[in-house]
């Protein structure tokens, strides 16, 4: 294991097509980790290892691996050892991005310079946001036509809400060929696609551009550090060294973001983007002490990222390996050995760890110890899921888990022979454990299996999934959006449940209200009881939850959201001693107060963003007026026009034929998740 301050838990982020796999992919070139860099539109990029995504050419799931640079013999700076993760940009994986967020010290944020901020841009920097987690942005692609690097920047101000400081400026236009290194007033050139780098002298018609960007970076940094910013305000010279550490203390703090810029296709811009990833991002010594709390308690408690401290990880991802089931592993403290016996928090019982692995791709190679700032895989888990704390038994600690994601598109699905049912149900089975936004159920009224996901491409990778890995020839519905249900107006419902059993008398009354609640607030159950209600704790705690039990589905059958449910009121007779008819009455006593209060159904509202050219935006805009969106902002991007609205996503399917035809294929869109309401809303 290196030193930890050695060590670099990053991942890359990005918009679909803005080239973070290209990145990742030399990045491992470069540092030797690969002899060749496999290209996305061939289907040959290392990290991009599943079939559908060879297809398609795009990432699907976060893939993990492990780096050296300075590569080893090239430098006199120390080698670093990088563990990086490179995860989806498509929407309906965000979850991937969420769960390598949830355990990353920092973040390469690729950009495209044409495209700019993108939708699912902003997405992974709010969950970066979320996290606390320090970032680079890398503007690439500045070869393509309409590669705008200072617009790039600018929306990381205005969009985005960042700091940026701009530590280069690209050369050469179009043609892009190189950077000036404002921090060292150099240029760093690559003349021809399999060079290395060339360092030499800024151009005398540059030198004035250069000088001025030049300032603006160290006055930036200067307003980061109160030290370095009365050396400026009092004009003295301020080191090259000074303003890395001032910029590397602002980054780790996220109060700046280090900008630099590339083409990493034409391996340009790589080198000096790995050399700030050590200088900037955080090793595991310098980001705060993993917090959680005594499992049981409301007590929180650190554990630093030593060797000697009680052993502590999370299980950010699983995944299954033919047949066999993977998790991968952030350890925060302490070591873990194959043969360890570790507590599974969230069970309450000890798990045996049978090996662990380095990870490259979906490429393993065993371990014999990982110690804190680790990201590795672990065999042998049987039980532990996503988001689960392992750690010592003697020193319980239980982490904050990873969020799940509300599903929002559904297909029955059936296997074609009773002969395959159970082959259809085993695959199912695993891929619910890998993913946890995909959902299993099977619906109550025609009794058919329905998997619910992130979107259609989502649904379509697990359906062919099934038929490559666990040879499932399945018959799939078209899809179906998920909805929700809230009720209208408060109301209240009661019943008295009376039976008599054997020579038991079963009695129990409920009284119960619901009222609506405001968007995304979920449901939320509580008592509020008379003060002189005389009513024992069991028969309370029964009716309670009966209560919670009931208040997962509405008066239709579709999941309840958006609900107050309220426990007004119980009373028993004397005799009576079995709660199960005080769980029975308040269960029935909510259906009727939900039939009473009126249903409302909450569809999936999706934020819609269309990039097209001027002369197409009639048709489009009254295409989307046509389905019901509600057009939010229309702007510029570029030489191209941006729409953006909140469209029903029932609305949507077979919108990419549609928008092409209407634009001539010339429109480009996107669609995430907003949330669950009424398109009126």
């Amino acid at each position: 294991m290196a030193k930890l301050e050695r060590i670099r838990n990053i991942g890359i982020v990005a918009h679909i097509d803005a080239g973070k796999t290209t990145v990742t992919e030399r990045f491992l070139f470069f540092s030797g980790r690969i002899h060749r860099p496999g290209e996305v539109h061939d289907g040959q990029a290392q990290m991009d290892w599943m079939p559908q995504e060879q297809e398609r050419g795009i990432t699907i799931t976060a893939a993990a691996t492990t780096l050296h640079w300075p590569a080893e013999g090239t430098s006199k700076k120390p080698v670093h050892e990088i563990h990086l993760i490179d995860t989806p940009g498509h929407v309906d994986f965000t979850i991937e991005v969420e769960r390598s967020l949830r355990v990353l010290d920092g973040v390469v944020a690729v950009f495209c310079a044409v495209g700019g901020v993108e939708p699912q841009s902003e997405t992974v920097w709010n969950q970066a946001d979320k996290f606390g987690v320090p970032r680079i942005a890398f503007i690439n692609k500045l070869d393509r036509v309409g590669a705008d690097f200072n617009a790039v920047v600018e929306e990381l101000r205005t969009r985005l809400g960042a700091r940026p400081i701009t530590l280069q400026l690209p050369l050469g236009g179009e043609n892009f060929y190189g950077v000036i290194d404002l921090l060292q007033m150099r240029t760093i050139s690559w003349p021809r696609e399999d060079s290395e780098p060339e360092v030499g002298e800024i151009p005398d018609e540059l030198r004035t551009a250069a000088e001025s960007a030049r300032e603006a970076m160290v006055e930036a940094i200067a307003e980061t550090d109160d030290v370095l910013a009365e050396k400026y305000l009092d004009g003295q010279p301020i080191s090259v060294e000074e303003l890395q550490a001032a910029l590397r203390s602002a980054c780790i703090a996220n109060r700046a973001v280090p900008v630099l810029c590339g083409a990493a296709l034409r391996n340009r811009g790589i080198q000096p983007l790995l050399d700030a990833v050590i200088d900037y991002l955080p090793s595991p010594l310098e980001v705060p002490p993993a917090v959680g709390q005594v499992p049981g308690s409301e007590e929180s408690i650190e554990r630093p990222p030593e060797i000697k401290a009680p052993f502590s990880a999370l299980a950010f991802k699983v995944q299954m390996k033919q047949g066999r089931k993977v998790v991968y592993l952030r350890v925060y403290s302490g070591r873990l050995k194959p043969s360890d016996d570790v507590l599974n928090v969230r069970l309450g019982s000890k798990e045996k760890v049978a090996r662990l692995f380095d990870v490259h791709a979906n490429r393993t190679e065993r371990i014999q110890e990982a110690g804190p700032g680790s990201i590795v895989a672990a065999m042998g888990l049987k039980l532990t899921g996503t988001g689960d704390t392992l750690c010592a038994a003697d020193a319980p600690i239980e982490y904050e888990s990873i969020d799940r994601y509300e599903t929002v598109i559904s297909r029955a699905i059936e296997p074609r022979t009773l002969a395959e049912k159970e082959k259809l149900d085993f695959g199912l089975g695993k891929i619910t454990e890998e993913d946890p936004t995909f959902l299993v159920r099977e619906d109550e009224e025609t009794g058919q299996t329905l998997i619910s996901g992130m979107g259609e491409l989502h649904l379509d990778i697990i359906v062919d999934r099934l038929v490559r890995e666990y040879n499932v020839e399945a018959r799939v519905g078209k899809p179906q959006v998920v909805y929700r249900e809230t009720v209208t107006r408060a109301a209240e419902g009661e019943c008295a449940f009376e039976r008599k059993l054997d020579d038991e008398e079963l009695f129990g009354f409920a009284r119960v209200g619901v009222a609506p609640l405001g968007r995304g607030e979920g449901v939320r159950v509580t008592a509020a009881l008379p003060q002189d209600d005389a009513t024992p704790p069991a028969f309370v705690a029964a009716a309670m939850e009966g209560l919670r039990d009931a208040a997962t589905v509405g008066a239709t059958g579709s999941l309840l959201a958006d609900v107050a449910v309220t426990l007004l009121g119980l009373s028993t007779r004397e005799g009576a001693t079995n709660p199960v008819a005080f769980r029975a009455a308040a269960g029935d006593a909510f259906r009727r107060a939900c039939q009473a209060a009126g249903s409302l159904l909450l569809e999936p509202i999706m934020a819609v963003e269309v990039v097209l050219p001027e002369e197409f935006m009639g048709e489009v805009l009254g295409d989307l007026n046509q389905r019901g969106g509600q057009i939010g902002e229309v702007g510029f991007r570029g030489n191209k026009r941006v729409l953006r609205a909140k469209v029903p996503m029932r609305q949507m399917f077979g919108y990419s034929t549609r928008v092409r035809s209407l634009s001539q294929g010339r429109a480009n869109f996107t669609m995430r998740f907003d949330r669950f309401g009424t398109a009126s809303d």
